[in-house]
């Protein structure tokens, strides 16, 4: 990570926060947002409960098939809906995997409905929100943890970071709020930012 690309991260933490704001607060419908779409994914709680047993002893014939097809077409396993439905291809090796894929895709917009959602017709864009939502929460948390490692070592780096780049303060209000000069604090700011670059690479 480069110093632009620190200070470029750390200057858009309250941007990411206030797009996140706005993220979960978009309606699906039924007065479910985003969010709690997010947060409430029956589908991980059945996985948690399911993942130490075999699947032949809680899928049926037909369900062991659409598993065995998920297993040959997926790399990965994401959490969330709009992960999940993601990585399903829209098209298999044949018309056989076409259907079963079609219907693994079905029967997670069955179980968006189990829980009573009146989900929008316009599908993608809930779940491209829901990506969205998801990655933003994941870089803000980042953030957050390379600043709190630093302030576990050099608090006044972690300080001069979240009042100058995430607080948007120029040096001089900077400075006077931390009580240094400005010589101080532009070493302190050239260091930081080495910190910051060391823990986040």
């Amino acid at each position: 990570m480069t110093e632009q690309q620190t200070v470029e991260q750390l200057s858009r933490y309250k941007q990411l926060q206030a797009r996140i704001q706005v993220l979960s607060t978009y309606s699906v419908g039924a007065g479910i947002t985003v969010s709690r779409l997010n947060q409430d994914d029956q589908l991980q709680e059945l996985h948690r409960r399911l993942r130490n047993l075999p699947s032949y002893m809680y899928l049926g014939k037909r369900e062991q098939k659409l598993e065995a097809t998920a297993h040959a077409y997926l790399t990965q396993y994401p959490a969330g809906v709009k992960s999940q439905l993601a990585v399903i291809p829209q098209q298999g090796a044949d018309a056989e995997d076409d259907k079963l894929l079609q219907e693994l895709r079905d029967k997670i917009g069955k179980v968006i409905a189990a829980r009573g959602y009146d989900v929008r017709d316009d599908l993608d864009a809930v779940l491209d929100r829901m990506v969205e939502l998801q990655e933003l929460q994941d870089e803000v948390a980042r953030i957050d943890t390379v600043l709190e490692a630093i302030k576990g070592y050099k608090p006044d780096y972690e300080r001069l970071l979240r009042i100058h780049y995430v607080d948007g303060k120029a040096w001089g209000e900077a400075s006077q709020e931390m009580q240094v000069s400005k010589d101080v604090f532009y070493r302190w700011r050239r260091k930081a930012i080495v910190e910051y670059e060391k823990i986040a690479k």
